[in-house]
C-alpha cells in the first residue's frame, strides 16, 4: 500500500492552482528505457508502485494506475486501492480509460519530455472527439512537489574495449551512415542511451543494472556525431578515445542546436523520441523510423557471441554453486528470500569480471513466486518452507555479456500438480530450444510452441516467452522478441533472446524456466530444400529433475535434457569444490 496518500492530494491541489483538470504520470524518463535513475522515479514517488512499466492518470475526482499482467498482483499490494483504480495496460489501456473519463473542455497536463509521438494519449482521436486539451504545465507537477528529489546522475563514461566490442566505433558509424544514405536522411536523432553506447563503444553507470551513460546524440550521414552529455562525465582519456569525429556538447545546447537546424531530413524513432525534442525540430523534415542502431545492435558479431558464451559459463558457475548450497541450506526452513538473493549475489561477486546485476533479483518463495516480477522487501520476505517451490530469476552484467536466468526448484517434495505444471513448462522450453525454422520467421510465430502443452490443460501465462538481450547493455533489448503480440521482426542469426515459459498459480506458487538462446544457422537438413535457423542454448545451469514427471516427456525431450545436462556438467565441474561436484554430478545425471 502507498505510504504517501497525501501526495495525491498535493497533485490535485496543484492542478487547481495551475488551472488544470488532470495530469499523466508515466513510469519513464526522457530516454524511454526500462530502468530510470532515482531522480526519475516519479510514478513510484506518487503511487508507491515500483514496477518497471506503468502509467497513472490523475483527475480531480478519480485516479487510475495502468500496469501489465506481470505487475497486477504487485500493484494491488503496493498501491492504496481506495485512491487508485488498477487497470490493465492491455485490456483497458489509458487511452480507452481517457475516452470514458475525460470530459469536454478539460485541460490535461503532460510532460513533453516523458511522452513520444507514439503515445496514444496525445492522439488526435481523443482531442478531436472529446474537445480535450493536452498541454504542458509550467513544470512537471511531481518535480515541483518532490522537495528531496535526487540529482541526475553524473557518473563517468567508460571505454568499452575492442576486446569485448568486436567492431570499432568507426566501422559501426560507417554501417549506420550507409543506412541513412539509403533512406536519404541527413541525420538521425539518437535518444536511447543503449544505442549511443553501442555506436561509440562506451559504457557508463547512470542507470541501475544497465551500464550506459545518459545523453542524446545527433548522428550525421557523414559518420560524425554531436554528443550532448554532461561534461563532468567525460575524462580526458575518454575524450581522446572518442576523437575529433565526436563533437561534445553540454545537454543545455541541445534545444538551441536542434532549433537551428533548417530544411534537413532528420530520422526520429516515434516510439523513443520525446515530444519536447520533436518540437525543437519544427523547421526540419522528420523521417519516422526505428532507431537505426536497434537492428545492427541486436545482431551480435563473432567477438560478442563468443563473449556471451564465456559470460554464461562464468554466470553458470555462480548460479550452480548457489543451487548446490541451497539444496542443503533451505532444508532448515529458516532461509528467507532475502538470504537466498544475498547468497546468490555473493557467488556472482566471486567472478573478477562481474560488474553488477542485470536487474533486481526475483527471489520468490511459495506464493510470492506467482508474482511474475516480484521484488522482495523486508515486509514481503518469506522463508523457503519445506515442501514448497522457490523461483529465482536473476542475471549478471559482465563486460563480455549480459545474462538472465530463471530456475524453479523444489524445497522438499513437490505435489503431483506442481510436477505436472513444471513438466508442461519444461516441454514448452524444450520446444523453443529445439525449434528449426526458415529465414523470415518471427518470434510471434514461434510463441505457440512454448504454450501448447499448457494450453492442452487449459493453462497459460501472461508474459512474453522471450525478449532480446544486449551485449553488456540492456537485459531487455529489441527489436526481436518471442511473444503472443504480433511482431514483424524476423529472427536472424546472431540475435540473443530468452526462452522463458512459465506457469503461475495465484497465492500458491510460480514456475518459470528461463535460459538465453542464440539464433544460429543450422543449414539445410538432410533431404530438405531450405536452409534453417535454430537456437543454441547459452545458459549453463541444471534444471531441477525432481520436478519432472518423466512419463510426460517424449524420448526426444529426454535426450535433449540429458544432452544439455551433460554439457553443463562438462563445462562447470572443473570449477566446483568436492561437495559442489557431488551435487552437480547428481543434478545432471541422465533421466
Amino acid at each position: 500500500m502507498s505510504i504517501h496518500p497525501s501526495r495525491l492530494s498535493a497533485v490535485r491541489q496543484l492542478l487547481n492552482e495551475w488551472n488544470g483538470d488532470g495530469f499523466i504520470v508515466p513510469r519513464t524518463d526522457a530516454y524511454q528505457g526500462e530502468y530510470v535513475a532515482p531522480c526519475d522515479e516519479r510514478l513510484a514517488w506518487l503511487t508507491g508502485f515500483t514496477g518497471s512499466a506503468g502509467i497513472a492518470i490523475i483527475l480531480k475526482d478519480k485516479a487510475a494506475l495502468f500496469v501489465d499482467g506481470r505487475y497486477t498482483l504487485q500493484a494491488e499490494k503496493q498501491v492504496n486501492l481506495s485512491d487508485y483504480e488498477i487497470c490493465s495496460l492491455i485490456d483497458h489501456p489509458p487511452h480507452a480509460w481517457a475516452k470514458n473519463n475525460f470530459k469536454k473542455g478539460q485541460k490535461i497536463f503532460y510532460d513533453p519530455w516523458l511522452h513520444t509521438l507514439n503515445d496514444k494519449l496525445q492522439g488526435k482521436s481523443i482531442c478531436d472527439s472529446m474537445d480535450v486539451s493536452f498541454l504542458p504545465p509550467p513544470q512537471n507537477l511531481i518535480d515541483h512537489l518532490w522537495k528531496d528529489r535526487p540529482l541526475p546522475p553524473l557518473n563517468p563514461v567508460e571505454i568499452h574495449e575492442l576486446t569485448y566490442a568486436g567492431i570499432p566505433s568507426k566501422e559501426k558509424r560507417k554501417q549506420i551512415a550507409a543506412l541513412l544514405h539509403s533512406k536519404h536522411v541527413d541525420a538521425a536523432l539518437l535518444t536511447a542511451p543503449e544505442s549511443i553506447a553501442w555506436l561509440l563503444n562506451i559504457r557508463g553507470s547512470d542507470l541501475p543494472h544497465t551500464p550506459v551513460p545518459q545523453g542524446f546524440a545527433l548522428f550525421w550521414a557523414d559518420t560524425t556525431v554531436d554528443l550532448f552529455i554532461s561534461p563532468e562525465k567525460i575524462s580526458s582519456p575518454v575524450k581522446d578515445y572518442l576523437g575529433d569525429q565526436v563533437r561534445l556538447h553540454s545537454p543545455e545546447k541541445l534545444k538551441e542546436t536542434l532549433s537551428d537546424l533548417n530544411d534537413l531530413s532528420i530520422l526520429v524513432d516515434p516510439s523513443l523520441t520525446p515530444l519536447a525534442l520533436i518540437q525543437y525540430l519544427e523547421k526540419c523534415r522528420l523521417i519516422k523510423s526505428i532507431d537505426p542502431c536497434a537492428h545492427p545492435k541486436a545482431l551480435k558479431n563473432p567477438i560478442e557471441i563468443e563473449g556471451a558464451r564465456q559470460a554464461h559459463i562464468q554466470d553458470g558457475i555462480a548460479v550452480t554453486r548457489f543451487l548446490a548450497w541451497l539444496s542443503k541450506a533451505a532444508l532448515s526452513g529458516k532461509l528467507t528470500e532475502i538470504d537466498a538473493a544475498d547468497k546468490l549475489l555473493s557467488f556472482r561477486k566471486q567472478s573478477p569480471l562481474f560488474k553488477g546485476t542485470s536487474f533486481d533479483t526475483i527471489s520468490g518463495a511459495g506464493p510470492n513466486g506467482a508474482i511474475v516480477h516480484y521484488r522482495v522487501n523486508h515486509e514481503s520476505n518469506r522463508p523457503l518452507e519445506l515442501n514448497s517451490l522457490y523461483l529465482v530469476d536473476s542475471g549478471g552484467q559482465y563486460p563480455n555479456g549480459t545474462t538472465d536466468i530463471t530456475r524453479t526448484v523444489a524445497i522438499g517434495t513437490p505435489t503431483p500438480e506442481q510436477k505436472d505444471r513444471f513438466t508442461r513448462v519444461l516441454k514448452g522450453h524444450i520446444a523453443i530450444a529445439t525449434a528449426s525454422f526458415p529465414a523470415g520467421t518471427t518470434g510471434s510465430q514461434l510463441d505457440p510452441l512454448a504454450r501448447c502443452f499448457l494450453w492442452k490443460a487449459g493453462l497459460d501465462y501472461d508474459h512474453g516467452t522471450g525478449h532480446g538481450v544486449g551485449s553488456y547493455l540492456s537485459v531487455h533489448e529489441g527489436p526481436q522478441r518471442i511473444s503472443k503480440a504480433h511482431s514483424s521482426v524476423a529472427l536472424q542469426a546472431g540475435m540473443i533472446v530468452s526462452n522463458e515459459p512459465g506457469y503461475y498459480k495465484t497465492d500458491a506458487y510460480g514456475i518459470r524456466i528461463e535460459s538465453l538462446v542464440l539464433v544460429i544457422e543450422k543449414g539445410i537438413p538432410k533431404g530438405g530444400e531450405r536452409s534453417l535457423l535454430g537456437f543454441e542454448t547459452l545458459t549453463q545451469v541444471p534444471i531441477d529433475k525432481t520436478l519432472i514427471e518423466i512419463e510426460m516427456l517424449t524420448l526426444e525431450e529426454r535426450n535433449w535434457l540429458n544432452d544439455y545436462h551433460a554439457h553443463v556438467c562438462e563445462l562447470l565441474l572443473p570449477h566446483m569444490d568436492e561437495e559442489e561436484k557431488a551435487w552437480l554430478t547428481e543434478a545432471t545425471n541422465s533421466l
